[in-house]
């Protein structure tokens, strides 16, 4: 017996969801439907009648109050909050950025309902190596001393405020990742012998 959804069913099924944003797909994938079409035609009614929130094309929320983290991973996939977002709040980097910063197959800046976003492209090979990196409820956010590495991936020459709170053998267990890079390699036995760490 195939269950046939009444009118507010829909709405509510979105409700239910665990997900703060979803994506036109997402929402589909909840209704069980096939036709594109139709199903963007009840979105925008939703989205019209205040039922849904509109973020940004093909994104949507319950309400204003969405995990802005969930939609930064959900506008380009796969994907992972690292960089400044991560350190900065680790105590790592001390200067505070409005913008919130994703590792992502794409260099990419986006502004979505006020919110700046900077995507900063990674290899697929690192972008899709789960080392380091915490899945949440909806996204997926690199650990301090995997958002440290990103960060010497993708720069020379960083100035960092405060290296003690990392685990360094993490670090070291973490670097095989970037594929035996060997600049990377020296700068973190740069930094562990700043610190006078000793690493295993």
């Amino acid at each position: 017996m195939v269950y046939i959804m009444k009118k507010g069913d829909y709405i509510s099924t979105i409700l239910r969801s665990k997900q703060t944003v979803l994506s036109t797909k997402d929402i589909m994938l909840l209704w069980g439907e096939a036709s594109s079409d139709a199903a963007r035609v009840r979105i925008n009614y939703y989205a019209k009648d205040g039922d849904l929130y509109r973020i940004r094309r093909g994104f949507y929320a319950k309400d204003r109050d969405y995990n802005k983290f969930e939609l930064a991973t959900k506008i380009f996939t796969p994907s992972y909050i690292s960089f400044e977002s991560v350190l900065g709040r680790a105590g790592i980097t001390f200067q505070h950025y409005n913008q919130i910063f994703v590792a992502s197959y794409t260099k990419r800046e986006i502004v979505a309902d006020g919110q700046a976003y900077s995507y900063r492209r990674v290899k697929d090979a690192i972008l899709t190596n789960s080392a380091g990196i915490e899945n949440k409820d909806n996204y997926s956010i690199a650990v301090p001393e995997r958002a440290f590495l990103d960060v010497i991936y993708l720069n020379k020459d960083y100035h960092f405020d405060n290296l003690g709170s990392l685990d360094w053998d993490k670090v070291v267990e973490i670097l095989p990742v970037y594929g035996g890079n060997k600049r990377m390699e020296k700068m973190v036995k740069k930094y562990c012998k700043a610190l006078n760490t000793k690493t295993k």
